[in-house]
């Protein structure tokens, strides 16, 4: 009888030792597109431009509400995605920057835990040792690189299915960085595009509509056709499946600035029986806290100071998770094509309601790639126009013929040492309310916090941390003093 009851226990023993490996860990999937701003998804609130496959994964799964990354540019993105820590961490704020030496990111935490990780398509990130994916780069945007960045994707997943190992992989898109080149631009009609009021409505401004909503068009065909990848290896449902719009556009107030549509990111995530249908997350994520998520949904455990950012695991279970009070960003002007030496950094501070914008700088002028014909304009109003030859330049000539139009004009230059924005009642950021006598309380603690983040990060003045960041390729440093002058 005892020998009886001996096998009977061993054998329960064996079933449950049988069944716990039979729990596959969660492959996951990645996909980040490239200064795509999140207000042309459908599912926050587009109109005019089409991304059915995103939105029906937003109806399926999970929508992110708050994500914020802390610098509004390509590298520096990257880098806090992929590594959980932010810039200020990794010496990651001016953009076509390289971590610091023993920088750790999502490679180093899962492949321990038996994943493969690999990135398809645009890198942008370095060096090797601090990001070491298995990489398959990007062919250039001359042809459209999504079938290729497809074909590697499935030869990795299906080496993966192969060896019985479970997956992590990044795919990096190139649709929506300039220069537009991809997608159906038949689709789109310029007249009837509805315009949003933080940018001024002329025909060069619509010309690069249609050729930036056709390249969201064949990002979004890309998420549709990976989505169709995995379903056909049967893979869907243990897939944690991401889409990430990354920073906002090039156009103007966006990209290279500290407002909301630069740094606010679009992110949906399906993760059958985890994310509940039509759900929303509303409380403030960093992009700091992805690498942290994926790799406790995986199973591992950080040790503390690995990350900067925080696990929002519960949140995608649907459960209540608060993980900041507050979200912080940056902005670095030097290193820049056409700004390379210029000395205006920007500084931020959100919670849910308000964003209180920073520049220490303010007597000088900002400016990047895309707007320095547009400053030289303004600077020297005899100087050709070239006829509109990009959008802030064609902005400038509505000016002169549009008074109303000059205060956005303005503001793309000229910035004023605070700003304030009820982001509840002014999504926008269109009116300032740094002197609103009703917001007094709400600025004096964020400037409080702000600074006080800045004095921890070892950024307590951003002019001086600017200047230390300045390189110009065969010349000597030159900066530009508070009133915009090199010395």
């Amino acid at each position: 009888m005892k020998l009886l009851l001996n096998a009977i226990l061993m054998g329960l023993s064996l079933a449950c030792v049988v069944r716990a490996d039979e729990v596959k860990k969660p492959n996951i999937v990645f996909i980040l597109a490239d200064d795509m701003s999140r207000d042309t998804w459908g599912v926050y609130g587009s109109v005019d431009c089409k991304t059915p496959n995103i939105d029906r994964l937003a109806r399926e799964g999970m929508r992110f509400d708050h994500v914020y990354a802390s610098v509004a540019m390509c590298a520096p993105f990257r880098q806090e995605l992929y590594s959980g820590r932010s810039p200020w961490r990794t010496g990651t704020l001016p953009n076509h920057s390289k971590s610091k030496t023993g920088t750790k990111s999502i490679a180093h935490y899962l492949k321990p835990l038996g994943y493969r990780v690999a990135l398809v398509g645009k890198g942008h990130v370095g060096p090797k040792e601090c990001y070491p994916f298995e990489y398959s780069p990007g062919k250039d945007k001359a042809k459209d690189p999504n079938p290729y960045c497809l074909e590697k994707a499935g030869e990795f997943i299906d080496s993966c299915t192969n060896q019985n190992k479970p997956f992590c992989l990044f795919i990096a898109s190139n649709d929506s960085h300039a220069p537009f080149t991809t997608g159906d631009r038949t689709a789109y009609d310029a007249a009837s595009f509805t315009i949003p009021p933080y940018w001024l409505d002329t025909p060069k401004l619509r010309q690069e509509l249609v050729k930036y909503y056709a390249e969201i068009s064949n990002f979004d065909q890309l998420v549709g056709k990976m989505r169709r990848e995995l379903q056909t290896r049967g893979l869907w449902n243990n897939t944690i499946f991401i889409v990430c719009s990354e920073q906002g556009t090039q156009l103007p107030f966006s990209k290279w600035t500290c407002y909301d549509n630069g740094l606010h990111s679009g992110m949906v995530a399906r993760w059958a029986g985890v994310t509940a249908p039509n759900s929303v997350a509303g409380e403030l994520v960093s992009i700091a806290d992805i690498t942290p998520t994926l790799v406790a949904a995986a199973g591992g455990s950080l040790k503390p100071g690995d990350c900067d950012g925080k696990s929002f695991l519960k949140m995608l279970k649907g459960e209540k998770q608060i993980l900041h009070p507050y979200v912080f960003g940056a902005f670095s002007n030097c290193n820049i094509i056409g700004s390379r030496d210029r000395i205006f950094p920007i500084r931020v501070i959100r919670n849910k309601s308000f964003s209180l914008i920073y520049n220490p700088n303010h007597q000088s002028q900002t400016s990047n790639t895309t707007l320095d014909k547009a400053l030289a304009i303004l600077n020297d109003p005899s100087a050709p126009s070239e006829d509109g030859s990009d959008i802030a330049s064609s902005w400038i000539e509505l000016s002169q013929k549009v008074p109303s139009a000059k205060s956005i004009v303005r503001k793309l230059h000229h910035r004023p040492e605070y700003e304030l924005y009820h982001l509840d009642k002014d999504p926008y950021e269109l009116k300032n309310e740094i002197n609103n006598p009703e917001y007094l309380a709400a600025v004096e603690e964020m400037k409080k916090q702000l600074h006080a983040k800045l004095e921890e990060l070892g950024d307590a003045d951003p002019i001086e941390t600017e200047k230390s960041l300045v390189k110009i390729k065969g010349a000597k440093k030159k900066v530009r003093n508070k009133g915009g002058k090199q010395k």
